[in-house]
């Protein structure tokens, strides 16, 4: 937090904070930017940037402010303008919030002059956006602050920053859980059970590693695959929508925390030799929730046709499904390695998936080869909508908390 003030680091341009979940990066250096900001400047503009406004405030705004008003500083915000105006023994800066969540982001930030931006998960945002900000700071003295946690070691910003930081002139704290005074022995012990293979390499060693081998190596049909009748108190189908593609529909039942895949319909034009259309896909999505209170229908969000269809005939309220891949695959492995998810023998497809899905072997990828992912896809719809905060599961199965 006090780097810039200390001899031996302040010459640096840039600090780069990088390593595992909840080690304590974004609330140390947020922190850190704030007190710099106001003990170096006043009267000036700065830049706290997230993916989203909404994930910024609520990483990074929310717990910033009731410390900063403990240490004196006198807080206004104007969340309709996205920004806030901080003062401190006589000094005012304005902080501007933005969200870098796509190429056309980085439109939001140009023309501004900034004495200082500070990146959180920096790895999270398209370069052009992370560029624009920085040509912003063309005030003497500034500088740029950036924290993430590892992505794949081609990413952009692990190659042109982490690996040229003394080019770049800039600081790098690689962090650990065990950098955090606040976690527990107990509450470490549960993040390293929550993750495996590559996402157990990053957020918990705080490595830049590759993915790679089968997605979800912790599956197993010994634990995860059942037999016979559950009795579920909530029912919810999720969908994969296809034409030529295969389209995997899922009806899953809640009981005593545990969602249950109790029946699937998977049908491929390829393997069946017909099409279908979307009155015979609407079809079988009646045959699955026959006699049950679905409470709703998550769907592929490009399959405009179907969700329409589904909506026409009235019975079922649908909802577009999140589709943000490597956020929905790290949800499902950690749901897989809690044991939140089983499935009935009956549903093959999806056992023979979750053999069958791989991570691609292509240089810098970070996606999995698109095939045998139909069901997968219908699954991790459901887990991403699911398991997510507004439906009150426990954070610890969704969170990528710093």
């Amino acid at each position: 937090m006090n780097w810039w003030n200390d001899p031996a680091y302040r010459r640096y341009d840039a600090i780069i904070c990088d390593g595992a979940v909840r080690s304590g990066k974004t609330l140390s250096m947020s922190l850190g930017f704030v007190l710099w900001a106001s003990a170096r400047f006043t009267g000036s503009s700065f830049a706290l940037c997230g993916k989203t406004i909404t994930s910024l405030r609520r990483n990074v705004v929310t717990p910033l402010i009731p410390l900063l008003s403990g240490y004196g500083f006198q807080c206004s915000e104007k969340v309709s303008r996205n920004y806030i105006d901080l003062t401190f023994l006589g000094r005012t800066n304005r902080f501007y919030l933005f969200g870098g969540k796509d190429e056309g982001s980085a439109a939001l930030i140009q023309g501004m002059t900034l004495a200082g931006v500070f990146f959180d998960e920096a790895a999270l945002m398209p370069r052009s956006f992370v560029e624009q900000a920085l040509a912003r700071c063309s005030v003497s003295g500034s500088k740029m602050w950036f924290n993430c946690n590892p992505d794949n070691p081609s990413h952009w910003f692990y190659t042109e920053w982490i690996k040229k930081a003394e080019e770049k002139n800039a600081l790098c704290l690689h962090f650990t859980m065990d950098d955090n005074p606040s976690l527990s022995e107990a509450v470490k012990e549960r993040y390293k059970r929550m993750y495996s293979g590559a996402f157990y390499d990053r957020f918990i060693l705080g490595k830049w590693t590759a993915s790679e081998g089968v997605v979800y190596p912790m599956f197993s049909e010994k634990l995860h695959v059942y037999s016979g009748h559950v009795e579920c108190e909530k029912f919810v189908i999720s969908c994969d929508y296809g034409t030529v593609n295969p389209s995997s529909f899922g009806l899953w039942g809640l009981s005593s925390g545990v969602w249950y895949r109790l029946k699937e319909y998977y049908y491929s034009s390829k393997r069946e030799g017909a099409s279908r259309t979307d009155e015979e896909h609407y079809a079988a999505l009646e045959e699955l929730a026959e006699g049950l209170d679905v409470s709703k229908v998550i769907v592929d969000p490009s399959a405009a046709s179907f969700i329409e269809c589904i909506r026409r005939h009235g019975r079922f309220r649908v909802v577009k499904a999140e589709n943000d891949v490597v956020t929905g695959i790290r949800q499902v492995s950690t749901a897989l390695k809690e044991g939140r998810l089983r499935f009935n023998e009956s549903c093959r497809d999806i056992i023979r998936e979750f053999r069958l899905y791989r991570w691609s072997e292509k240089a810098g990828s970070d996606a999995p080869i698109k095939e045998n992912d139909h069901a997968m896809d219908d699954m991790r719809y459901f887990v991403a909508d699911m398991f997510s905060r507004r439906n009150n599961c426990d954070p610890f199965a969704i969170s990528v908390a710093r």
